[in-house]
């Protein structure tokens, strides 16, 4: 492996308004190689808590990109509160990475000190709100950063919610002062699978809190009686109902940066980089719109 010498210490560089692709391990060494003409990368905050050659491949990879850490492990939802060793696990890595954006999700993953291997949904109601505003400001307070809370992928709603998504999402950032990020994938595949609006969905979000975008492929379950359950598994391109989303989406919240997630049957790296020119070229456009639009 010809990756080079680790370096101790980086300066943060900010994520630029472009796009990016989710760092796999399949990948680094290409990556180290090649040093392919991406914006930037994302990486899951959880990969890189340990030792071993990954934080080496990521030392050196900082050096050249910018860098985004996305966490699967908080369980900004649980009732039980903040693992209080996973935040300063957290808080290591980010010090020692120094990335330009944070990121969690909209979820709960431990139970009786135990994780589970989801990101399981949250009943949408004002005891939850609470827990979850609490514990953003929480990590946000260690971390001493903003961070970006990113919408959920869904396939069942809890009876008893109160609130939509979209102003769950909306007071969460209102009352933290946390940014969005708005997977649009995410919203595409709960859309279809609970009846929503889609388009009212992004139209419902404030754009001033919107940092991040994220983009990926989803499965689609064929069910009993006709129906049809869209899975996100991260499996495959982008789905052309999610780039048209995608395209409103930056008509509402302008240039903002935008990775390309794929995470099983995960491709070769020119896959992604084919994904991520495409978003390039939609970004492209949208600021050419809106420069057209400023100028009239």
């Amino acid at each position: 492996m010809n990756y080079p010498a680790a370096v101790p210490q980086f300066r943060r560089s900010p994520i630029p308004a472009k796009a990016g692709i989710g760092l796999r391990f399949p990948h680094h060494q290409a990556v180290v190689d090649t040093r392919p003409e991406v914006a930037w990368l994302e990486v899951h905050t959880e990969n890189y808590m340990g030792g071993g050659t990954s934080l080496r491949y990521l030392e050196a990879i900082r050096r050249d990109y910018p860098i985004s850490l996305h966490g699967v492990g908080l369980s900004l939802g649980s009732a039980e509160g903040l693992d209080a060793g996973h935040l300063e696990r957290v808080r290591r890595t980010v010090e020692r990475f120094e990335p330009g954006l944070v990121s969690e999700h909209l979820s709960w993953s431990v139970v009786g000190g135990t994780y589970l291997a989801d990101l399981l949904p949250l009943p949408m109601t004002e005891e939850a709100l609470d827990v979850v505003r609490r514990h953003v400001e929480q990590v946000q307070a260690f971390l001493k950063q903003r961070i970006l809370v990113e919408n959920p992928s869904t396939y069942l709603q809890f009876r008893h919610s109160t609130i939509p998504e979209w102003e769950f999402l909306a007071k969460v950032a209102e009352h933290t002062g946390c940014g969005i990020l708005c997977d649009v994938n995410n919203i595409y595949v709960s859309a279809c699978n609970h009846g929503w609006d889609a388009s009212a969905y992004i139209a419902a979000l404030p754009p001033a809190a919107v940092g991040e975008i994220h983009l990926a492929g989803h499965a689609v379950k064929k069910l009993d009686g006709g129906r049809a359950l869209r899975i996100d598994d991260h499996g495959s391109r982008v789905a052309p109902e999610v780039w048209a989303l995608y395209a409103e989406a930056l008509a509402r919240f302008g240039p903002v940066p935008t990775l390309i997630e794929w995470d099983t049957d995960v491709p070769p790296l020119k896959v992604l980089l084919e994904e991520a020119a495409r978003a390039a070229a939609v970004l492209e456009e949208a600021e050419r719109d809106r420069a057209c639009a400023i100028a009239a």
